[in-house]
Order: C-alpha cells, then sequence, then structure tokens
C-alpha cells in the first residue's frame, strides 16, 4: 500500500468516527482552482502589474481613492470568472450534505467555498462573495456588485450613491467572525488544515483550539508554531484534489 492510499484510508476512518468535523482551508486550494497566490513569483501581483500592492489592501487610501482598489479588483473578479471550484472543494460540500463537517473557516477571499455549495462558510479575511456600501450599508451580491463595477469602475450604491466595497479585511481593519471561528475549533473532534502554511495569525491558532484529531494536507512549507504535535493524526503532503478523491473512494462515496 502506498503512502497516499495508506494516509487515505486513515482519513477516512476517522471521518466515519467523527461527529463533528471543521475545515481550515489557505492558499492551496485556490492554487489548485488555478488562482495564484499573490505575492509569489508567479502570483497574481506580477501577473497582473502591481508595483505597489500595500496600497490595494489599505483601507485608508481606499477611503481617499477606492479608484486604486479596483483598478486591481477587477482584473482579480476576471480571475475568478476563468476558474471553478476543485473536487476538495466538492469533497466538503459533501461532508456537509452527510451531516458531517460542521463549518469552513477560510482564509481565502475567492469564495470558491459558497460557489460549490457550502452553506457555514466563515471568511476570516471577508471576501468578495458580499459587498456593501460604505455610507448607507445596503448588502450587494457579488453578480449585483460586478454589474456595477463593469459599468461604473468604481461601482456605487443605488440607494444612496455611496461607494461599495467588498467584504474583504484590509490593512488597517480586524479580522472577521474570530469567535465564531474558535467556537467551531473548539467544537470538532476533527479538524482538517487544507492548503494553508499556517503562518498567519490568527487563523494559525485555532487547529489547537480543537480538542480533536488534526488532519493537515498542505504541500511545502508549514509552520508547527502553534500546532499541536501530539494531534496531528496526519501530515499528507500529496496533491489536494487528489488526495481527497482517494478519501473520497476509501468511504464508498
Amino acid at each position: 500500500m502506498s503512502q497516499l492510499e495508506s494516509q487515505a484510508a486513515e482519513c477516512a476512518r476517522l471521518i466515519r468516527q467523527s461527529r463533528s468535523v471543521a475545515l481550515l482551508s489557505g492558499a492551496g486550494m485556490s492554487t489548485a482552482a488555478g488562482i495564484q497566490d499573490f505575492r509569489g513569483p508567479q502570483g497574481l501581483y506580477r501577473q497582473l502589474g502591481v508595483d505597489d500592492p500595500e496600497r490595494i489592501f489599505d483601507i485608508r487610501t481606499f477611503l481617499r481613492d477606492p479608484t486604486v482598489f479596483y483598478a486591481f479588483h477587477v482584473k482579480f473578479l476576471e480571475v475568478l470568472e476563468r476558474v471553478q471550484p476543485t473536487r476538495a472543494h466538492r469533497f466538503f460540500v459533501e461532508l456537509e450534505e452527510r451531516g458531517k463537517l460542521r463549518g469552513i473557516i477560510t482564509q481565502n477571499i475567492d469564495s470558491l467555498h459558497q460557489r460549490a455549495g457550502s452553506r457555514n462558510v466563515l471568511e476570516i479575511h471577508g471576501g468578495v462573495w458580499q459587498n456593501a456600501c460604505m455610507r448607507c450599508g445596503r448588502s450587494y451580491d457579488l453578480d449585483t456588485a460586478t454589474r456595477l463595477i463593469r459599468a461604473q469602475g468604481v461601482p456605487h450604491c443605488e440607494s444612496c450613491g455611496g461607494p461599495l466595497k467588498p467584504d474583504v479585511v484590509f490593512f488597517g481593519e480586524a479580522v472577521k467572525h474570530l469567535a465564531e471561528c474558535q467556537q467551531l475549533a473548539e467544537s470538532a473532534d476533527l479538524f482538517f488544515v487544507v492548503g494553508s502554511s499556517l503562518v498567519v495569525t490568527p487563523a494559525a491558532i485555532l487547529p489547537a483550539l480543537s480538542p480533536g484529531r488534526i488532519v493537515v494536507v498542505n504541500r511545502g512549507e508549514l509552520s508547527h508554531a502553534y500546532l499541536p504535535a501530539e494531534r496531528v493524526a496526519i501530515h499528507a503532503e500529496h496533491d489536494i484534489d487528489t488526495f481527497f478523491d482517494a478519501v473520497r473512494a476509501e468511504l464508498g462515496w
């Protein structure tokens, strides 16, 4: 039996035994979908010719001049239109539908979990799925906001004319849903870390809050600063889709 097969079999066993599963997903899940990380040598900043990325997601810059952000955001939305949720995204949808998965904590802002069909998604860094007027607070879904961006460049509220902002955490803003993320982690008897190097806090701290076993599926760098090694049942360094295909087969789905 190969390492992939043995780890997939063990993962399937843990899932069968569990009552409350939680997932923390990171950039690796988006990379598998075709969305490059922002900062890497082949990342979106370099692909899109962004010279000063800090300004894009700086809330003070946005409040002064939202065109800086939207010049990047319109290109990011074009990337999102070309990609689809992966088989791993859909695996966790099925895990939710079968009553095992209690929720997803994601560090990604692309909302691919929602597009795949997941219902309880906590976007700790926010996301593009929801947008709101900075003046009156009126909410806009992604499709409506995208239509307004294409028509106006910087989208404005149809009620009061104020500028819209996606529900993305900018530098200078607090992370979102932290209390709910902590509660989800604390209630999980099986905690998945998928596509995250566990470098960025506070997300990196969350696996340690789970009293159960931890399954890490991630290639490359992985920080152990907050990871309780004694509770890591599996550290799979395989392609994410390939690993969860094998787990699905072991589960007989």
